[in-house]
């Protein structure tokens, strides 16, 4: 049974029948016990689609199923969700406990039990001891877990989480991250997830749907589209892939400027895009496009490199430290067998 289905459902802002659509005639699951990351850019339609599961917006038309029943109509009460927003919009004027047991003695849970569900739900997400102190007292990682317990304790068939992560800095965002996937898996959750962040996406997720102004762009697994993206779009905004034109021969390989590779599916004959992400290129090889050292920076445990080509620009990383290239280099760029994908040349 899905936790949750979409079935052609599109979003209008306002009462103009002219108005632009914000979500047009989108269809997905999510199938129960599992957590799924609506992805996409800025204005894509995202956070409207969340919105619209937890009941704060309404659909202009098409229908909303929840564990198989039509909430399409239904409010955020009735719904059974619990959603996380990037703010945390904990009370500042409430303790931690307080804060948790919050939405259980609206409920009309008593007070001594809502605390001591409270309190579970805070040694669930690490925060022991913490009961008495104000978020004004805790660090942002520390206020993250609150809400993450607060949105708990309510046992909710269906869990949304906007844009979590977005105010921690990189160490705790991979801590929380791994914390939230945990959970979900331990407790068999059913979970939408928004970001933009495509890495946080590819780590927490069993399915991502790609939003691109206001439509599905493509739904998988996190491999299938990292590894095999369908349009340039889906390419370009998973993981900084490059995308360059390029030509399918008769043989079905396909030629981009000097190099031939062989593409995982069959290709129509003619123009084509290659997608081409930074860690795919191999530099130095015996068979490659001369390139140009034009820009370095270093990172730590990678170096990042712009090269100019007669491709054009081609922006590399490599995690070879043991023989940085100086800016000026000239050298050779060929493909590796993981992170190329050819893509339909689009309209």
């Amino acid at each position: 049974m899905n936790g949750i289905e979409f079935r052609n459902v599109t979003k209008r802002y306002g009462t103009d029948a002219n108005a632009p659509l914000a979500v047009k005639g989108i269809s997905f699951e999510v199938p129960q016990g599992t957590l799924t990351t609506i992805l996409g850019p800025s204005g894509c339609g995202k956070t409207t689609t969340l919105r619209m599961i937890a009941g704060l917006e309404s659909p202009t038309s098409g229908a909303i199923f929840m564990g198989g029943r039509d909430v399409t109509t239904l409010g955020p009460a009735e719904r059974n969700v619990s959603m996380m927003f990037q703010s945390y919009a904990l009370f500042p004027h409430m303790n931690v406990i307080e804060n948790v047991a919050y939405g259980l003695r609206m409920s009309g849970m008593k007070k001594n039990d809502a605390q001591e569900r409270a309190r579970t739900a805070l040694k669930g997400v690490g925060l022991v001891g913490f009961d008495e102190r104000l978020p004004s007292e805790l660090s942002g990682g520390q206020q993250q877990r609150v809400a993450l317990a607060r949105a708990l304790v309510l046992e909710p068939a269906v869990l949304l989480f906007d844009e979590p992560l977005s105010n921690l800095d990189a160490r705790l965002r991979r801590e929380m991250r791994e914390e939230i996937r945990a959970i979900q898996q331990r407790l068999k959750l059913t979970v939408a997830y928004v970001t933009h962040d495509q890495s946080e996406a590819l780590a927490v997720s069993d399915q991502i749907i790609v939003m691109d102004h206001g439509v599905i762009a493509q739904r998988g697994a996190p491999q299938d589209l990292y590894g095999r993206p369908q349009s340039e779009f889906v390419a370009g905004f998973m993981g900084e892939a490059m995308v360059f034109p390029a030509m399918a021969q008769a043989d079905g390989q396909v030629s981009l400027g000097p190099l031939t590779l062989t593409p995982r599916h069959a290709v129509p004959t003619g123009l084509v895009k290659v997608a081409v992400r930074p860690e795919a290129w191999r530099i130095g090889a015996a068979v490659g496009v001369e390139a140009t050292l034009r820009k370095v920076a270093y990172l730590g445990s990678f170096y990042e490199y712009s090269f100019e080509t007669a491709l054009g620009p081609v922006f590399v990383v490599s995690s070879d430290l043991a023989r940085p290239l100086a800016k000026g280099a000239q050298t050779t760029l060929g493909l590796g067998e993981h992170g190329v994908s050819v893509v339909a040349q689009e309209a």
